[in-house]
């Protein structure tokens, strides 16, 4: 394996994004996914972001 020396603001940019991200609760997580399954498009899902949905 090889390990990748990161810069020291490479490391802080990703401290600080991973400390700003939105935690959903579980509940909210199972409303997501089951919108997603009825094809609904609605704020929630726009909200997360494109990188997370799932294409088919």
């Amino acid at each position: 394996m090889r390990k990748t020396t990161k810069s020291p603001g490479e490391k802080i940019v990703k401290d600080i994004k991973r400390a700003t991200r939105k935690h959903y609760l579980s509940e909210e997580k199972i409303r997501i996914v089951l919108d997603g399954l009825r094809g609904e498009d609605n704020e929630t899902l726009s909200a997360i972001g494109p990188r997370t949905m799932v294409e088919c």
